[in-house]
């Protein structure tokens, strides 16, 4: 199987090559509103630049929600040297994006290539070099043009709140595994695309109405909080499974989240989504996340009155250069087709 000629994959890594760090989002929403709209559907943009779609089905409504904005940076300040001083957005370790390459997105819509480094970066120069605590303030941006100082920099126009996106090093393998930065939540975007995709051709029909949500702020906490449609009786975060440490969770299967840094997750549906599974024969795992937060609980703590649910693709190294396979989308789309589809 050539797994890079797969719709879901192809999808994916065409996803994880768009710049879109929260707040910096209206390029992949494009994207996606292009590509529903060729499959036949009819998306609306929310005023908070989130995407929703209604892709078929009667009674009972749903909705799918999944979130289009990764991780990135800011930059804070134009540092004497010729170097960005950055800020983050979202949550990340300063390890985890050490000798990355970036794109700063200047306000006048110019870009520019640069490195993230540390401050002491060479072994060769500096005694701190290995033990210099990797801490947002030690960490700089080396911009890939002639520079001295800070007006050099200004006459590029580079300026703070101008956005950085990381390099995502998105690559397939022969044997199915799909490494990038920002699979979190693109695996789960993608796994939502083809799942529209399948309904437009009739391969698949809702057995309710059933809604689409990409949400452009669940990175820093309120992607979901707004906009849901009116009729809403139950969200569904799909969004990446959490691997390591005890889970059960791996990058093979579609998970089930039981719990995670928000409390529980609605046991009724945790025991629906388990049935399912297994009716369809997607392979799956239920877990508790101890360090993670999604859209649905977003919607809540907004006031929705909903059932409520996550499940998605297992995700190894989240928040780093991570790693999943195609078996952990097609569980995933299995599932949901399974869940909402006849």
């Amino acid at each position: 199987m050539n797994y890079s000629e797969l719709y879901i994959v192809k999808e994916l890594v065409d996803l994880v090559n768009i710049p879109s760090p929260s707040g910096f989002t209206d390029s992949i929403i494009g994207y996606l509103d292009s590509e529903l709209k060729r499959l036949g559907f009819s998306p609306r943009r929310t005023r908070k630049g989130a995407l929703v779609v209604e892709i078929g089905g009667r009674g009972n409504p749903i909705v799918l929600a999944a979130h289009v904005d990764t991780l990135g940076a800011m930059v804070k300040s134009l540092k004497p040297n010729g170097r960005l001083e950055i800020t983050n957005v979202g949550g990340f370790t300063m390890n985890s994006i050490e000798n990355e390459n970036c794109i700063i997105h200047s306000k006048t819509g110019k870009t520019f290539s640069g490195t993230i480094q540390s401050i002491s970066p060479s072994v060769h120069v500096f005694e701190n070099a290995r033990s210099l605590e990797r801490k947002i303030a030690n960490m700089e941006i080396r911009v890939d043009e002639e520079l001295k100082n800070a007006e050099d920099l200004q006459k590029l126009g580079i300026e703070a709140g101008d956005f950085v996106s990381f390099d995502p090093r998105a690559t397939v393998t022969k044997n199915g595994f799909v490494k990038s930065r920002h699979l979190d939540d693109k695996a789960s975007v993608a796994v939502l695309l083809d799942f529209a995709r399948r309904v437009s051709e009739g391969k698949v029909t809702c057995s309710r109405k059933t809604y689409l949500f990409f949400s452009n702020y669940e990175e820093v906490g309120h992607g979901a909080s707004a906009a849901m449609p009116d009729d809403s009786e139950e969200i569904i975060s799909v969004d990446m499974g959490a691997v390591g440490d005890t889970l059960r969770t791996d990058e093979y299967v579609v998970s089930i989240c039981a719990k995670d840094s928000g409390g529980p997750y609605d046991s009724t549906v945790v025991r629906s989504l388990i049935e399912s599974a297994k009716r369809v024969g997607a392979d799956y795992s239920v877990d508790i996340y101890p360090f993670y937060g999604s859209d649905v609980e977003a919607s809540l703590r907004a006031g929705y009155d909903v059932r409520f649910g996550l499940i998605g693709p297992g995700v190894e190294a989240s928040h780093g250069y991570e790693r999943t396979h195609y078996k952990a989308l097609e569980n995933t789309l299995k599932l949901i087709e399974g869940y909402v589809g006849n």
